[in-house]
């Protein structure tokens, strides 16, 4: 509820100084973005009254207030997936609460697999827009009842990822030396904790799809829903296969290995964009 949301802000208010307007959200292996926060206030998921608790291996569940490039910025070291156990709105409870606290733009990042065969492992996809699979199918994370004081009962989506931010980024990248790895697509989200079959594969590519992962999605809708202003960043750690004559399974532990392989420049090119939103 809107008064739960607002008391699990309030707690966290009361135990730091810091008053962020940027909210950055951590995906699978990227969490290392956390350790170069200064001025940090670090509370673990289960320190902080009525806040979910992450389960998955590379998701250290952590908040993080402090200081990132000069902004003032609240870090979610670790996300929550619906695969967990949670259902859909619970795993967006983060994104109404760094709304509660002051946050106005937000940040996503994730891992995700490759559709687009003219991608590479290793490579940084800028999310342009994205295929929610799950609310296709009845499970949008809005769904159930509506509290105005949240955001409005009909949303639009179209450009929820803004176009100015992902303009920065592009600019960001190319000063940095990784413009070659940049790439800027639509991301599915699928429920997970499967990864695709080939079926399944050749299914999102048809749909449009550059990129698959299992988040990400929901957390933008809700960030869209508070009139956030929102970005996101898909790290390619895998390539799906759309061939039956490609027999290799994708593990949790690559996408993690490829997550550690391209994470420095992940986390220079989102300090780059923080340092001049």
């Amino acid at each position: 509820s809107f008064e739960e949301v607002q008391f699990i802000a309030n707690s966290l208010l009361e135990r730091t100084t810091h008053r962020p307007t940027i909210g950055i959200i951590c995906g699978s292996g990227l969490g290392g973005l956390a350790d170069l926060v200064e001025e940090a206030h670090v509370f673990p998921y289960s320190d902080v009254p009525g806040f979910p608790v992450s389960t998955v291996p590379g998701h250290m569940g952590k908040l993080v207030f402090g200081k990132l490039k000069g902004k003032t910025v609240m870090l979610m070291r670790g996300r929550l997936h619906c695969y967990e156990g949670y259902p859909m709105w619970k795993t967006t409870i983060p994104v109404r609460v760094m709304k509660a606290v002051g946050v106005t733009h937000l940040v996503l990042t994730n891992a995700a697999g490759g559709l687009n065969p003219d991608y590479s492992t290793g490579d940084i996809m800028i999310i342009r827009d994205h295929i929610d699979m799950c609310g296709l199918t009845g499970e949008c994370v809005l769904r159930g009842a509506n509290d105005e004081r949240f955001g409005p009962r009909f949303l639009a989506t179209v450009n929820t990822y803004d176009p100015t931010l992902r303009a920065l980024a592009s600019t960001v990248a190319k000063e940095q030396g990784i413009g070659d790895i940049l790439r800027e697509g639509t991301y599915v989200m699928i429920g997970g904790p499967t990864f695709e079959t080939v079926a399944e594969s050749r299914l999102l590519r048809g749909f449009g799809a550059d990129a698959v992962g299992m988040s990400t999605v929901a957390e933008a809708v809700v960030g869209r829903h508070s009139s956030m202003t929102i970005f996101g960043l898909s790290l390619i750690t895998d390539m799906c296969s759309l061939s039956y004559d490609d027999t290799h399974g994708t593990t949790h532990e690559e996408v993690l290995a490829i997550g550690q392989k391209r994470a420095l420049d992940l986390q220079k090119l989102v300090m780059g964009i923080v340092e001049k939103m």
